[in-house]
Order: structure tokens, then sequence, then C-alpha cells
């Protein structure tokens, strides 16, 4: 099932986020940004748990993740080790709420308007996949441009 190859997919991806992150040779890297570089590796870190405990962890998994946007992008100088720890705790709840959702749920409407128009949930979890990758390579761009 879909289930399964997205769980294996984000978890491949967020354990490649993990390890982008500890081959900053310098950790304060992490939070670097340039004048074509608006976003650093560690606000993307942010905003990729942010977006996966939201959407899959707090709609799908009633987690009672409670979503701050904004400070996925304000917030700096984050513990390099505090950002490992937000990427495995995420991975955790990816290994007990995706495996779980059904079919039925698959094919229904997902409950929120996230994108234009309202999807099923199956394509919302593709996207989450998908919105994953891109910015895991913006992460590694990153790390081989700035550190």
């Amino acid at each position: 099932m879909i289930t399964q190859i997205l769980t294996t997919l984000l978890i491949r991806d967020l354990q490649k986020l993990k390890a982008e992150l500890e081959l900053y040779q310098h950790e304060a890297n992490i939070w670097k940004v340039d004048k074509n570089i608006a976003n650093s590796a560690g606000n993307l870190c942010l905003h990729l748990v942010g977006n996966l405990n939201s959407y899959i962890g707090a709609t799908l998994g009633n987690t009672g993740y409670v979503r701050d946007r904004d400070a996925e992008f304000a917030l700096k100088n984050i513990p390099r080790t505090e950002l490992i720890q937000k990427i495995e705790a995420t991975i955790k709840m990816i290994q007990q709420i995706l495996p779980g959702v059904d079919e039925k749920t698959l094919l229904a409407e997902y409950p929120l308007l996230v994108l234009k128009e309202k999807t099923s949930t199956e394509y919302f979890l593709v996207h989450l996949a998908v919105h994953l990758g891109y910015h895991l390579g913006q992460v590694n761009y990153h790390r081989r441009l700035l550190d």
C-alpha cells in the first residue's frame, strides 16, 4: 500500500536531512544566509518538521501538535543536537501514524484545505514527500555552498 512506500521515503529523507546537518563542519553555518539564499538550513529543518508534524501528526494522528509556521522561519541558532532530536521525533511520529492510515482515509478528501484546491489524503501525502525532497535538496546545496 502507498502508506508503506511513503513511510519508507519520508523516513529515508528525514534521515538524509539529519545526515546533512551532521555534515556541517561549523555548526553556526547551519543558520547562515546569503544575499541569494534567504532560508538557512536550520529554518528549512524547522519548517519540514513543523510541516510533517502538523499535516500528518496533528491532522491524521491527532497528536495535538500545534504549528507555529512563522517561528519556523524566525527562530535562529537552535543547537544542531536539538534540530536532530526534532527530526528523530518526527521519524517516530511517522512510524506510529502513517502505516495506520487506511485505504478509506487515503481516498477521502484531506481534512484541511492547504493547496489551492481540495485533494485526496493520498495526493496530499505524496505532496508532503515531494515537499520534503525539494527542501532536502536546498539544505544539501546550502551546506555545500555556505559551509
